[in-house]
């Protein structure tokens, strides 16, 4: 599987962005996906995860209620949509899938996650 993220830039707190992580490979479909992103010196973080089938999401505390993952397994794409962005969202965002994925207090561990894209840096100005 090969993840290729885009939508990133610089936009302003309140503020809205669309991440789209495109994948290749049939095995997309059958994989949960997952955003995570990393800020400069913090180490990389869970953000969301979509189940293969979309009937489930999970969210960090940070964004619920702010950032809406979803996925179209016709395009083989997963998207985050992102509103009222802060400027404690500035980081690089990741999209991230793998097999055998396992939702633990309330978060994703990242080294569960076999394939990673390239990511794609929001920046957020206050």
């Amino acid at each position: 599987v090969q993840l290729q993220a885009s939508g990133g830039g610089l936009v302003q707190a309140g503020g809205s962005l669309r991440l789209a992580c495109a994948a290749s490979g049939r095995t997309f479909r059958s994989y949960d996906m997952g955003w995570f992103r990393q800020a400069p010196g913090k180490e990389r973080e869970f953000v969301a995860v979509i189940a293969w089938s979309g009937d489930s999401t999970y969210y960090a505390d940070s964004v619920k209620g702010r950032f809406t993952i979803s996925r179209d397994n016709a395009k083989n794409t997963v998207y985050l949509q992102m509103n009222s962005l802060k400027a404690e969202d500035t980081a690089v965002y990741y999209c991230a899938t793998g097999p055998g994925l396992r939702y633990y207090s309330g978060s994703y561990d990242p080294k569960q996650f076999t394939y990673w894209g390239q990511g794609t840096l929001v920046t957020v100005s206050s």
